[in-house]
């Protein structure tokens, strides 16, 4: 049983205090016991009645009782920053996804493991409500198909942020990557790519839309479509054809229907759930490191089709 409720709270820094940040991590940080907010370390912003810092290193300079950080920032930066950190003898939490390349994380995992200290990469998507139920049912019933539609507008969730155009800010694969990180946690047998078209802007490093075909040992077709340029409704959604009816998570994995009924209607508690998960780990003395979701989006890099596309300006 996770007792991390009657400890005394993990003293936690969070590094970079952009959008992420502000909607998600601090809201889910108060309504999770086991933490308290012990500074911020951000260039451009601050938290009012909380240590401020410019860098992470200055942090580690200045705030030598913090335990854990929570990496928000760009994932180009994140893995000086967690070695930084671990060096330190913090614990550490990565936002998704973990990092810029799929090689850093070994390394970082390493650290952690040598140092005592816990990694967790974390998968937001995973802690929605239905996914846990779907992954239940896909256990027990033969999967003949998968389609996933992952569509959304740039300019709502991601306004100004350039580093998501820049080559390791995985463009259209920021979002995308959440539902290979639900397809790869519900799926009985590992999956991998066999075919890829990225859409790239005429002025930017990284894709503003993705055309993927997967399967697994079973040569089950799994298809999925990402894109950035999604407006009016937006959608998140993974429909899956077994051998008893289609199963259907939506809304990012915080709904899950049986062939039109509703089996799970849940509310968003990702990040309570990660930081449930993460209280658990240093409790433990575990870490948690995942890099499947970003091996198969590295994959689309390699075997995908370049096709160039009208400039994108935000």
């Amino acid at each position: 049983m996770d007792t991390s409720a009657e400890k005394t709270p993990v003293r936690l820094a969070i590094v970079g205090l952009g959008k992420i940040a502000r909607d998600q991590h601090l809201p889910a940080i108060a309504a999770t016991p086991g933490f308290t907010v012990a500074a911020v370390a951000s260039r451009n912003a601050a938290l009012d009645g909380v240590p401020h810092f410019p860098t992470i290193e200055a942090l580690l300079e200045g705030a030598p009782d913090v335990e854990a950080v929570a990496l928000c920032t760009p994932p180009q930066v994140r893995r000086a920053q967690a070695a930084a950190a671990l060096a330190a003898g913090k614990h550490v939490l990565l936002e998704k996804p973990p990092g810029a390349t799929v090689g850093e994380l070994a390394p970082l995992a390493a650290a952690a493991t040598a140092s005592g200290r816990t990694l967790f990469a974390t998968w937001h998507s995973r802690f929605a409500a239905a996914v846990e139920p779907a992954r239940a049912f896909l256990a027990e019933h033969a999967v003949r198909s998968v389609t996933i539609t992952w569509k959304e507008d740039v300019r709502v969730w991601h306004p100004g942020q350039g580093w998501i155009w820049e080559p390791g800010g995985l463009g259209v694969f920021d979002p995308g990557i959440n539902a290979l990180s639900i397809l790869t946690r519900i799926l009985p047998r590992p999956v991998f790519l066999t075919a890829a078209e990225l859409s790239f802007p005429a002025n930017r490093q990284a894709p503003i839309a993705a055309d993927l075909n997967f399967t697994d040992e079973a040569g089950t077709p799994i298809r999925a479509e990402f894109d950035f340029r999604q407006t009016g409704p937006q959608s998140w959604d993974i429909r899956v054809v077994t051998d008893d009816g289609v199963l259907t998570l939506s809304h990012g994995g915080a709904r899950l229907d049986h062939d039109g009924r509703s089996l799970v209607d849940g509310t968003d508690a990702e990040y309570t759930g990660i930081y449930r998960h993460f209280a658990g780990l240093i409790a433990r003395g575990a870490s948690d490191v995942d890099a499947l979701p970003l091996s198969l989006v590295a994959d689309a890099f390699l075997l995908g089709r370049r096709r160039s596309v009208e400039p994108f300006e935000d």
